[in-house]
């Protein structure tokens, strides 16, 4: 089994208005993928959604309080974005190079992950079999991201790494978790 933890870090010209931090760890055994994550800090400042009886595939999760992971197979250019919103909601994404040919992965109908929400902590935990678009023995390149959504209308973007002038979670030598 392959673990790590990690930590997230804000983009440099957005300013964390909560005192967060991120932090979690990540998986993968054969082709059992976990990823975990911990915000604490200041939560009353940042908004997230309530949690929904009737989690979904949405679009555009990335516009509020969002957890994001993006992978791609070693020495390819394609790679998939999962986003995961706090109300349960999810969507998963394939792409065939840098921002090119975006498409929903049909191959997952369905990502359950977990939710708790203390007033202290915010914790989201997601266990998934990458068997539908990966196979076993290809070595996925990670990177772990976050969108913060504040009371007041900031927004912070969150990441193991910021390799580019603007917050730009898709861009490839960002991935530098290796599983």
């Amino acid at each position: 089994m392959n673990s790590q933890t990690f930590s997230l870090q804000p983009f440099a010209s957005s300013e964390s208005l909560a005192n967060l931090e991120i932090t979690g760890d990540i998986s993968r055994n054969i082709n059992q993928f976990s990823i975990s994550y911990t915000v604490t800090g200041d939560l009353k400042e940042i908004l997230v959604a309530s949690p929904s009886n009737t989690p979904s595939r949405k679009h555009q999760l990335w516009e509020d309080t969002c957890f994001e992971f993006f992978f791609g197979i070693k020495n390819s250019q394609q790679y998939w974005e999962f986003n995961l919103s706090p109300a349960g909601h999810w969507n998963v994404y394939r792409f065939d190079g840098y921002r090119q040919g975006m498409r929903e992965e049909t191959a997952l109908t369905i990502l359950p992950f977990n939710v708790r929400n203390q007033p202290d902590k915010l914790v989201l935990t997601l266990n998934i079999d990458l068997d539908k678009i990966i196979s076993r023995e290809q070595i996925i390149e990670v990177a772990i991201t976050a969108v913060i959504k504040y009371i007041n209308d900031g927004v912070t973007y969150w990441a193991l790494t910021h390799r580019g002038a603007e917050a730009d979670f898709h861009l490839r030598d960002s991935f530098i978790l290796e599983l």
